[in-house]
């Protein structure tokens, strides 16, 4: 990748958490060797139940905190139950940190929260951003009715860590999600990692609060460095699940990501990377109008390797590139799609150049595995495998290319779903298919560009109606050492030529 990983990235002063482990640090009792690594970073540490703070749960530390957090400050939670009524609030802030032992942080409900911000901790803004903030080893416990509170919106101009963060219960209030960051500095860097919120959150018209549609899990906006977000928990959000917008980088790294609502991955920013992540459509939301498991809406680059995209009940298509995307590719991942019509991989038009590489599709719906849609960049398939039971009642072809230029090697497709499913249809001039297994329940190939060059395929009709169709607007069409058991269903293409192919 172009851009810097955060592994590799440079670190300030500070830095120290990215080499000895922030989630490992904030669980170390004070007093041993490792808490004492974590409080030498800070001129002031504060054990905030020292300084009054209840951890019972019954009075609210807000005032408290408010007071507390400051310039070179570690605030230190031991054990307990902090209960919250209103927003901690400091802006331009330098090195200042909140973690952990076994601490619970309890938001008041709607109606006892001092607004209208309902948030916990407002640390930096995108206009006044602070400096080397970490927040780590809390639970937020939003069980009790209409809880759900943005519990972190931290901004941050570099050094940015929120860690092992567990969101407990059902955002039930129509406020803003749980999480809020951003690193405002292009050359700036964060981490956000282990934040987990299973329970996700209910729709604007069953909540006190009026928040359009409701709540976003993990929102990145106005973002311009780079964030790194791994091992993450989100499900079950009506504004998307993971939501990144600016003109820094990301990389999502592991995590699941599940049902939200309209995408759960969806991603603008410099440039994007997804590794590793699972995300699953499996609970169709009476009112979700799309659940789309990832969608990328503009990026100089977009890298997508190892994910698994489950669409056991599927609401949308499984990944969406946008006509803001100017490069992407799709490498060694896995797609399923149960039998509702949707479609896998999808370029929009205007998207640049996209490779997709060793990819598994397994589609039982009447739907497209892969489209690229025309006025965009070459699609380009190498190796991989189109399967499944899916028919042609709705989307014909298991693989629909509009583009020029583009290029079919290794491809492995099995289509045996009848209602006239077709395997590769070649709508640009420019097409090369190569060393291909195309199976389908009617035409393998169907060729209407200009330019098409068909080498060393295994092309099979399970219907006979014919391996090869070449349609009347193709022009110079070569056929050659190909094994076409159904035969050329020739409609009056110009300039055919076959050459070592057998019948």
């Amino acid at each position: 990748m172009s851009y810097r990983d955060n592994r590799t990235a440079s670190v300030s002063r500070r830095g120290f958490l990215g080499a000895v482990g922030l989630g490992a640090l904030g669980s170390v009792p004070t007093g041993t060797a490792g808490a004492a690594t974590l409080d030498d970073q800070y001129r002031t540490v504060v054990d905030v139940r020292d300084e009054g703070a209840d951890a019972s749960g019954g009075e609210s530390v807000s005032a408290l905190l408010a007071d507390l957090v400051d310039d070179e400050t570690l605030l230190r939670f031991p054990p307990g139950r902090y209960y919250m009524d209103a927003q901690v609030r400091a802006s331009g802030i330098t090195n200042v940190g909140l973690v952990g032992d076994d601490a619970t942080l309890v938001p008041a409900d709607y109606d006892d929260f001092e607004g209208p911000t309902y948030r916990l901790f407002r640390l930096g803004t995108h206009y006044d951003p602070g400096r080397d903030i970490c927040v780590a080893d809390f639970d937020v416990d939003q069980r009790g009715t209409g809880t759900g509170i943005r519990a972190f919106h931290l901004s941050a101009a570099d050094s940015l860590r929120l860690e092992n963060v567990d969101i407990v219960g059902r955002h039930d209030s129509g406020t803003w999600g749980p999480v809020l960051v951003r690193v405002t500095d292009p050359g700036g860097s964060g981490v956000v990692s282990g934040v987990r919120m299973p329970d996700g959150a209910d729709w604007e018209t069953e909540t006190p609060g009026d928040l359009w549609r409701g709540p976003t899990g993990i929102l990145v906006n106005d973002h311009r460095g780079h964030l790194t977000v791994r091992d993450c928990v989100v499900n079950n959000f009506p504004d998307n699940g993971l939501y990144v917008q600016g003109e820094g980088t990301v990389s999502v790294r592991g995590g699941r990501f599940a049902n939200s609502g309209p995408v759960n991955v969806r991603i603008g920013a410099r440039e994007a990377a997804v590794e590793g992540a699972t995300v699953v459509v499996d609970d169709r939301a009476p009112n979700y109008r799309a659940q789309i498991p990832m969608r990328f809406d503009y990026a100089e680059a977009v890298d997508v390797e190892g994910v698994d995209l489950a669409l056991a009940t599927p609401n949308g298509d499984a990944l969406q590139l946008r006509g803001g995307v100017e490069r992407a590719t799709i490498r060694q991942s896995d797609v399923s799609i149960g039998a509702v019509p949707a479609s896998g991989i999808v370029a929009r038009r205007g998207s640049g150049p996209l490779s997709v590489v060793d990819v598994n599709i397994d589609i039982e719906s009447s739907g497209n595995a892969i489209r690229a849609l025309g006025d965009g960049g070459s699609l380009v398939v190498q190796g991989g495998h189109v399967g499944g039971g899916a028919t042609g009642e709705t989307l014909r072809h298991a693989v629909r290319c509009e583009r020029d230029g583009s290029e079919f090697r290794q491809l492995t497709v099995d289509q045996w779903g009848g209602g006239r499913r077709r395997g590769l249809a070649l709508l640009g001039d420019d097409a090369v298919v190569y060393d291909c297994r195309i199976q389908s329940s009617d035409w393998p190939v169907h060729a209407r560009g200009t330019n098409v060059w068909v080498e060393d395929n295994y092309l099979n009709s399970y219907s006979g109606t014919g391996s090869i169709r070449i349609g009347p607007s193709a022009d110079t069409v070569r056929v050659k050492n190909n094994e076409l058991p159904d035969g050329i269903e020739d409609d009056g293409g110009s300039a055919v030529l076959v050459t070592g192919t057998t019948y």
